[in-house]
């Protein structure tokens, strides 16, 4: 599947950042060319089979229903 097949249209391309692994899940870090970090929270097992390191070029996939804001 390529991901231009993937309903998705939120997809920002970056490098990652840092891996915080945890027993089940791990957060891990993309930082964008434009500085900005995107932080996924994905299976430790995931992370695995993705083969997914510090320094790996990723693209980050944003697909959500909701977005909260609030005022500062």
């Amino acid at each position: 599947m390529s991901i231009s097949a993937i309903n998705v249209r939120n997809q920002f391309r970056g490098t990652i950042k840092e891996i915080i692994e945890g027993p089940v899940v791990s957060e891990v870090d993309v930082q964008t060319a434009a500085g900005l970090v995107v932080t996924s929270v994905i299976t430790t097992r995931s992370v695995k089979e993705l083969n997914l390191t510090v320094g790996k070029e990723v693209v980050a996939l944003v697909k959500s229903t909701e977005v909260s804001l609030a005022t500062l």
